[in-house]
């Protein structure tokens, strides 16, 4: 896809003005990386607070009295439940069980909730909530009407304050409407990092002059896609396409987590997704392959589609996502392994050029979380 074919989001202007990088993704022209560098990018939203443009991402409200009854019958999450000013991890899944896309969740009140979804899957999403729960609810895209802003690291909630002191008060997951510079936002403290922060939902028109003044802050720096991989991959987060997709179960993704109990096959309204049957066999007999973390024993960065060996030499598994993670100070990856090999500090290698680099299981997150808990 030429550049010129390339969609842009609200802040694309700002980008170039700031010498971003840019480059293809999601059907986007998106900053990479600023002049400061992705290392420096991402120890400061460690340390201070980055601003990052997810307005690719695709914002959908679903409003009626039966939106809730209607989309918990997509998803394995509890959404009949979920309290006003909340938001939550949820999975669309298909009939055998895979993840057609992960999002979020918020309810507003008054029969309405507000959905985030990924990039390139929105206007599957979106086909898929109208051909099933169109007949039950309204179901509204924003794609074009709002942007979306991410800021993150243990500065932010500091510098978000100063323009509207309320958000101080949220904690992790909390979602509310907050007026920003006379701006109708809609605020979750959330994000993609491992940090805490906020991700800011904002009229499109009005997201340069947000951009502009969150920027102006001086604990705030423009962060582009190279260190926010680098931050979710440190957090043990997933990236759909990359780390689960349409033949990837959530017991497989290791995402049981996500599952609401109330949901689940020994819960009070267990099942009533697409794939549960599926879903529920996986997460009472196992499954043959799982995602867990690996931490090369070596230099050598371990990277996506590598195949993983024993020490036989027969392959067991692949990476799924790998790089540098720079706050652990060394290489980092995700893979899928044979369930015979997920115990943790279990040895296995990946093949790199031809060589075979050791890797070790390990524990996930690979740096530690500082959500916002109250």
């Amino acid at each position: 896809m030429s550049t010129e074919q390339l969609l842009k989001t609200p802040l694309h202007a700002l980008h170039l003005e700031l010498g971003a990088r840019m480059v293809p993704f999601a059907g986007y022209d998106m900053p990479v990386q600023y002049p400061l560098g992705v290392m420096k990018e991402h120890q400061h939203t460690r340390d201070q607070a980055g601003l990052f443009d997810v307005s690719h991402m695709g914002q959908i409200r679903l409003s009626g009295a039966d939106a809730a009854k209607a989309l918990e019958t997509l998803v394995p999450v509890d959404i009949i439940d979920l309290p006003v000013g909340m938001q939550r991890y949820a999975m669309f899944t298909n009939e055998q069980g895979g993840i057609l896309d992960d999002l979020m969740v918020a309810n507003l009140g008054n029969d309405e909730l507000f959905l985030v979804v990924n990039a390139a899957c929105k206007e599957q999403d979106l086909a898929h909530l109208r051909s099933h729960i169109g007949s039950r609810c309204t179901i509204e895209p924003l794609f074009e009407a709002r942007a979306l802003l991410a800021l993150q690291g243990p500065a932010a909630v500091t510098v978000l304050a100063r323009l509207a002191p309320d958000v101080a008060k949220m904690t992790f997951m909390q979602f509310q409407r907050v007026t920003l510079l006379g701006m109708d936002c809609l605020v979750s403290r959330s994000g993609y990092t491992g940090e805490d922060g906020f991700e800011i939902s904002v009229p499109a028109a009005d997201a340069q002059k947000l951009a502009r003044a969150l920027l102006a802050e001086p604990e705030v720096a423009a962060i582009g896609l190279g260190a926010r991989d680098s931050l979710r991959l440190e957090a043990g987060l997933c990236l759909y396409g990359h780390d689960m997709n349409t033949e990837t179960t959530p017991i497989e993704a290791s995402l049981l987590w996500a599952i609401s109990k109330v949901r689940r096959a020994e819960g009070a309204r267990a099942g009533g997704f697409p794939g549960a049957e599926t879903v529920f066999a996986q997460q009472q007999g196992g499954v043959k392959r799982k995602r867990v973390g690996l931490l090369p024993q070596e230099r050598t960065p371990v990277r996506e589609g590598a195949e993983i060996v024993n020490d036989a030499g027969e392959m067991i598994g692949i990476v799924c996502s790998g790089g540098f993670g720079p706050t652990l100070g060394g290489p980092l990856a995700m893979g899928y392994l044979d369930s015979a090999y997920i115990a943790l500090e279990t040895p296995v290698w990946a093949i790199v050029r031809g060589k075979k680099v050791p890797l070790l299981v390990s524990k996930m997150p690979f740096v530690a979380q500082r959500y916002y808990r109250g």
